[in-house]
């Protein structure tokens, strides 16, 4: 995917490395010279500017971004960089507030982007799942090398008809089943996987996109 990601502080380059690594195009935008820098020497591509200016988000290539996370401090300018994204293309829009934002607000703010995220208790994992939307969520960092992950099965999965506790993927292991609406639990032996269940997986943080597509058939 494409991302945007706004804000380089603590929580946006921690979510940036981990999309990196999974082998996502990022985008950092920053208007702090010492944070652009950082970012660079990390091999990034980096827009100084503010990121609620659409020529700062015209000059990331948001117009062909899937995805805008707005992760600055500062929870009115992040709706304000989503905005202007929406502006600029249609794609997924994902804003930080922070917890003692008021709750009518946080609805105002609901109801016009695609996700709204607390990174003080999402984490880095959680911002990222955020991003990509959709049948996969990352629980949490384990450690640097290994992340914790849940996928639903689609209709078009190629493990469906297998047993949960055969399956085998490169770089990952399951370690717990769930059918639709149910506790995920430790799978019993002839628990065959279905079109909707959802499989929890230990997978290494550098090959979580590969098990992704191993799972679901990307």
């Amino acid at each position: 995917m494409n991302i945007v990601i706004v804000g380089y502080g603590r929580v946006g380059a921690r979510t940036t490395r981990v999309l990196d690594e999974e082998g996502h195009d990022v985008t950092v935008v920053d208007n702090d010279h010492t944070k652009v820098e950082r970012a660079r020497d990390r091999g990034l591509r980096v827009v100084e500017g503010d990121g609620s200016n659409p020529a700062v988000l015209a000059e990331a290539d948001a117009a062909a971004a899937d995805a805008v996370g707005a992760i600055t401090g500062d929870p009115k300018l992040n709706f304000e960089i989503c905005m202007e994204a929406r502006e600029l293309v249609d794609c997924r829009t994902v804003m930080r507030v922070s917890e003692d934002f008021h709750e009518e607000i946080y609805d105002e703010f609901e109801g016009a982007v695609d996700e709204i995220i607390y990174p003080e208790r999402l984490g880095a994992a959680g911002a990222k799942t955020a991003m990509l939307g959709g049948n996969f969520n990352a629980i949490g960092d384990l450690t640097e090398q290994l992340q914790l992950v849940t996928i639903a099965v689609e209709d078009d999965s190629p493990v469906i008809g297998g047993h949960v506790n055969d399956l085998s993927v490169d770089g990952g292991r399951v370690y717990a089943h769930g059918r639709a609406r149910e506790p995920l639990t430790i799978p019993l032996p002839g628990i065959t996987v279905e079109a909707g269940d959802r499989l929890a997986v230990l997978a290494e943080t550098e090959r979580v996109s590969d098990v992704r597509a191993a799972l679901l058939g990307e």
